[in-house]
């Protein structure tokens, strides 16, 4: 079943065989048995409708009165993450050097030209730009290196929605924007905002109700630098729709400003203010806006709207703030984001939050790196695999060979490696018979690499660090200390690692690490590795660890997909 869930104006284009507004929100029945996890949905106003799998692949939906047409894109590589604008789409590969590809009505250059592409073509003018990042707003899309900080984009700037100066209604090929960018936030709105590397925050485009939030309603065509009641430090989202933005902070306070018909205020903003309907006791995690509304997910997993929408009554409109949805505490897995179409419609996901580490130890089960046994010739990983199962290997191997087929196999290795299902029903069995319940609901993978973290007895190699610290000498008086590692984890998360360990001598056991850095960045390095989490408390020197722990990305060839910025604010906020 899919972790996906939707409510509100329905023309059969993403419920089975339902034309109907749906009131309650409800799971969508509509995929693959084999896609279970959805990452990202975007729509586009002609009603078009893009899923992205965990795996990486698209799905997509089109308009019908009758059942829906889910269509599986099959002519571009795995994706890694998906953007709509009014009438076109945007997708970035999953491959070391990312490519973007678009899709839709270019009129205005949003594609990098200005022809229709009626399937997912590469953007012209990126071949020789290495691209990590993907925005699209109405008429513009954004692509951001964030190696070098440097923002391209097309598409039009009639109202500087690209923040260039000049007033030309197309720019038709890629051009370079902006320097020094960290983050994009834009929308189905006409104007966006930048995150500066220096933490300064700008915002350019379309602003005749507000939209900055500067007092003003003054368009700006190149960005202009915003100073609010709140440090851009505190920001954790911002969503711009068309006549108003939406701005949620870390501590889960929302702020906004624009037009009045999404906040209740009494008359239009010109600046953000809190909106402070909810009780204080009441934390938002995640925010969405579409045409004419505002959706809240809350952190008790609740979903509260204001503005006109079809959730909950038909065509409600007003600036009432109406709870849409309550969380079934007993049979739903929590719900973390939330997403709005300017179709009126609210999608509800649960994110794998272990994606990264999932993913990449999917890799090392496909591959086979460093296995040392084997269960029906497939290359396994006996600690790991005894580990996940709480039952020694031997034991695991003989039940799975006596009472399995290699297919059933095969998936709950997926399970093992990745905690993404295939052949649910059979998956169930076998790890109930291991004494696991409730797999989907209780996740495991995080926790049992831990038990493996720096452990002497089930480690194949040694990293010997230098410890100024330390009390072991060698040869030369320097002091030095051990870190045991499992090669195969290493080399799933670290270009580094994989390039030394594919070419060392398979009988060396030891290597001295040459980055240079402390002990404790490289202990938190491993940790890193290990768990997508780095270990944050109240005495860690943090400005100290962020320096150093950011050089090590770029030494250790850390994964490039993976948001190392995002996932070290969120453990600093532990």
């Amino acid at each position: 079943m899919s972790n996906i869930k939707g409510i509100g104006s329905n023309t059969g284009h993403w419920t089975r065989g339902n034309s109907t507004n749906q009131q309650k929100l409800q799971l969508l029945t509509i995929f693959p048995e084999e896609v279970i996890n959805i990452r990202d949905v975007v729509a586009d106003y002609k009603n078009n409708i893009l899923f992205l799998s965990e795996e990486g692949r698209i799905y997509q939906t089109k308009p019908s009165t009758f059942q829906p047409k889910l269509k599986p894109i099959a002519n571009i590589p795995r994706i890694k993450s998906i953007a709509s604008g009014h009438y076109h789409f945007l997708a970035l590969s999953n491959e070391e050097k990312p490519k973007a590809y678009g899709w839709g009505i270019a009129n205005h250059g949003e594609l990098g030209g200005t022809q229709r592409q009626l399937d997912f073509t590469l953007i012209p003018g990126l071949n020789d730009i290495h691209i990590d990042k993907i925005y699209a707003s109405g008429y513009s899309s954004f692509f951001l290196n964030t190696q070098n900080h440097i923002l391209y984009g097309c598409g039009k700037n009639s109202k500087g929605e690209l923040g260039l100066p000049s007033k030309e209604l197309r720019q038709s090929q890629i051009l370079k924007l902006h320097e020094n960018v960290l983050k994009v936030f834009s929308g189905h709105g006409i104007h966006s905002f930048i995150l500066k590397t220096d933490g300064e925050l700008y915002a350019f485009g379309h602003n005749t109700e507000g939209q900055y939030g500067n007092g003003t309603t003054e368009t700006k065509f190149q960005p202009t630098k915003m100073k609010y009641q709140f440090p851009t430090s505190k920001i954790s989202k911002i969503v711009s729709a068309y006549q108003h933005t939406t701005i949620l902070t870390i501590d889960g306070k929302v702020y906004v400003t624009g037009l009045d018909v999404y906040n209740g205020f009494g008359s239009n903003l010109l600046e953000f203010r809190q909106y402070i309907q909810f009780k204080d006791k009441i934390i938002i995690k995640d925010i969405a806006c579409g045409y004419f509304f505002i959706s809240f997910l809350t952190e008790e997993n609740e979903i509260w709207v204001t503005g006109r929408s079809r959730f909950g009554t038909n065509n409600s409109n007003g600036r009432t703030l109406r709870k849409v949805y309550t969380f079934d505490v007993e049979n739903e897995l929590p719900f973390n984001t939330i997403r709005c179409l300017d179709i009126d419609v609210l999608f509800l996901l649960h994110l794998n939050k272990d994606n990264y580490l999932s993913q990449d130890l999917g890799i090392i089960l496909e591959k086979g790196f460093f296995s040392d046994c084997k269960i029906q010739k497939i290359p396994v990983h006996k600690f790991l695999i005894q580990t996940r199962l709480r039952k020694p290997f031997d034991e695991v191997k003989k039940y799975l060979e006596e009472n399995c087929t290699i297919m059933e196999i095969k998936a709950l290795l997926k399970w093992i490696y990745t905690e993404k299902f295939k052949n649910r029903k059979k998956i169930f069995e076998i790890l109930n018979y291991f004494g696991i319940q409730d797999p989907q609901k209780n996740k495991s993978l995080k926790s049992d690499l831990k038990k493996l973290l720096f452990d002497e007895e089930t480690s194949d190699f040694t990293l010997i660090v230098q410890n100024d610290e330390g009390d072991e000498d060698d040869e030369d008086g320097e002091l030095f200390e051990e870190i045991h590692v499992h090669k195969f984890i290493l080399v799933a998360r670290s270009g580094l690692f994989r390039d030394m360990f594919l070419n060392l001598n398979q009988n060396i056991k030891n290597v001295k690490d040459y980055s240079g850095k402390s002990l404790e960045s490289i202990e938190l390095l491993i940790t890193f590795l290990y768990t997508d989490e780095i270990p944050i408390t109240a005495d860690t020197d943090q400005e100290f660890i962020r320096e150093e722990f950011e050089d090590m990305v770029e030494f250790y060839q850390l994964n490039p997909k993976i948001p190392l910025l995002e996932i070290f604010d969120k453990c600093s906020k532990k």
